[in-house]
């Protein structure tokens, strides 16, 4: 993605406005606690659709400025009709992503013109967890690599410290390197 010229916008980020966020939580710390919500809905056999529109934050309920939908669904050589990614899948989506965003916003914080960023992120998933074919097997992925590809007007150093602080700073990482308390509640009707 090309950068913008602007100089209060760098790689299509609000500086000011990113500025103007951290200041407003060293002033209020309370004003950093969030919570993102995803509500989702069974369409048939393994296809269903999430829809993402309101969250909280800054001390109120907020949404987004237009609903998100999107299908997730398996292909059919896992008994799904592929109308959709797979969840794991989204799962690698929302680390790219992610990682994608905070190296840019750090980009901008920099002042570091981006011209490029690309990744591709691979999980490796061994069905016979899922499939309960064997206990030794976790369910999830064994194995997570991301490969970024990263242009811009700074030393490859600086670009590649670029990934590094959008590491160790990515919020869907973290989620998948922590163990994260995970409560399921049940309402039948």
């Amino acid at each position: 993605m090309a950068s913008t010229r602007d100089d209060s916008s760098r790689n299509g980020v609000d500086v000011a406005a990113l500025s103007a966020t951290a200041d407003a939580v060293r002033g209020n710390p309370a004003a950093a606690a969030f919570q993102f919500r995803a509500h989702n809905e069974w369409i048939s056999g393994t296809h269903n659709r999430g829809t993402i529109h309101d969250y909280s934050g800054g001390g109120e309920e907020r949404t987004h400025e237009r609903t998100f939908q999107f299908d997730a669904d398996h292909p059919a050589v896992l008994a799904g009709r592929d109308n959709g990614p797979t969840g794991p899948e989204l799962v690698l989506h929302a680390l790219a992503s992610c990682l994608t965003a905070g190296l840019a916003t750090a980009a901008a914080a920099r002042g570091i013109r981006l011209t490029e960023v690309r990744s591709t992120v691979t999980g490796d998933l061994d069905l016979n967890g899922v499939l309960g074919l064997d206990p030794a097997v976790r369910n999830g992925f064994g194995q997570i690599t991301v490969r970024f590809t990263v242009t811009g007007d700074a030393p490859a150093d600086q670009l590649r410290d670029l990934v590094e602080h959008s590491r160790a700073r990515s919020a869907v990482l973290d989620v998948l390197t922590n163990v994260v308390p995970v409560t399921i509640e049940v309402a039948t009707v």
